[in-house]
């Protein structure tokens, strides 16, 4: 008797182990997932590597700064042996922002501008003047004159402070006509002064722009970020103490004399922009360290630097800190941002009013109007 045999149905491929999705694509495992972000981590890591080793280097002084940089230097060599770091570079170049992550302490100074003094007044001529005649009155110095046709060239830099100031003072130099400010505006670095070079060294800057630029004035905001104790780009051997010490006064005295120097040595007039009053009294003290240091500087080069002082134009009628202020109209403005330490739009009008009006007693900013009239 025949046997009848059935044929067998294919045999179906195994299926492979792991989570598919719905569409049939293989799911990943954790493990391939944390794998993946570590690998991503690493080359984050390697392509950002300067700029990780000079925030290492710009910390404190400390254990947490000397682990920090422990781990980032080598970070940094092998992303530039493995040429990691050029996409960096060319996206800062795109910027502007070129050499952005270079640690440069060197504060190269002009030298010290010998102290002003009055000579001595020399003998006059023995002539009997004729009786009843009126001395003739001393004849003021002829001012630099500057018209829509010839700009007066400005530049405007500094800390986070000269912001809203600065586009203010753009705005009235477009009203002014005869004031062309350079740049697209502000040259403005957040967290940055005179105390730390390593974090960005205006020394070396300011002295490259007023060689480019030419600028013929220059206005400057610097010290929010400077009433701390640690400084870099101290001399070798110098130690500099606490905030405020005769020492650290002596030192910083230097930068801020060397800065007005440098503007002034290539053919600028300088507008310093004072520290105002602050909501926090023990800020407000230290500023005023800073405040006495940059005033006395000026005073020491009269025509060539103005120290322009915001601390009482913001202060309250008792003296304190103000967020208001009544304008010429009457009108009760807010002139001070919540943080207590930066201004308003309408602060800023005040103070590129102030500026403004330095600027025009050193140079001769309207007289073309009238010969346009003629």
């Amino acid at each position: 008797m025949a046997v009848e045999t059935r044929p067998r149905p294919p045999r179906t491929p195994a299926r492979r182990r792991g989570r598919t999705t719905e569409d049939g694509r293989r799911a990943l495992t954790a493990g391939h997932a944390l794998v993946i972000a570590v690998l991503a981590l690493v080359l984050g890591s390697l392509l950002n590597a300067p700029g990780l080793h000079k925030s290492a280097y710009n910390q404190p002084e400390g254990w947490k700064r000397d682990v920090a940089l422990a781990l980032t230097g080598p970070l940094a060599d092998v992303s530039h042996a493995l040429l990691l770091d050029r996409p960096r570079k060319l996206l800062q170049a795109a910027l502007g922002r070129s050499g952005e992550d270079r640690i440069d302490t060197t504060i190269a100074l002009p030298p010290a501008t010998p102290a002003a003094t009055t000579p001595a007044p020399s003998t006059p001529p023995a002539t009997t003047p004729p009786v009843g005649a009126t001395p003739p009155a001393p004849q003021k110095p002829r001012k630099q004159a500057f018209s829509p046709r010839r700009k007066l060239r400005l530049w405007i830099a500094g800390d986070s402070l000269v912001i809203t100031p600065g586009w203010a003072i753009v705005r009235a130099a477009g009203r002014a006509r005869a004031i062309l400010p350079l740049g697209s505006g502000p040259d403005a670095r957040v967290a940055t002064g005179l105390e730390r070079p390593d974090v960005f060294n205006w020394f070396s800057y300011v002295a490259a722009k007023a060689r480019t630029l030419r600028p013929n004035a220059v206005v400057l905001a610097f010290g929010a970020n400077d009433d701390h104790d640690y400084m870099t780009g101290v001399p070798e051997g110098v130690s500099i103490g606490s905030f405020g010490s005769p020492a650290w006064v002596r030192e910083y005295r230097r930068r801020v004399a060397g800065m007005m120097d440098t503007v002034n040595r290539a053919g600028a007039f300088l507008v310093w922009i004072g520290l105002p009053i602050t909501r926090s009294e023990t800020q407000t003290q230290r500023f005023d360290t800073i405040n006495a240091i940059v005033e006395s500087e000026a005073r020491k080069r009269r025509g060539r630097v103005v120290y322009v002082d915001t601390y009482a134009t913001f202060a309250s009628d008792s003296g304190g800190f103000a967020q208001y202020l009544t304008d010429d109209a009457g009108r009760t403005v807010l002139v001070r941002a919540p943080d207590g330490v930066h201004f308003e739009r309408a602060g800023g009008d005040v103070i590129a009013r102030m500026v403004l009006r330095a600027l025009n007693e050193k140079f001769d900013l309207t007289s073309w109007r009238r010969k346009a009239r003629r």
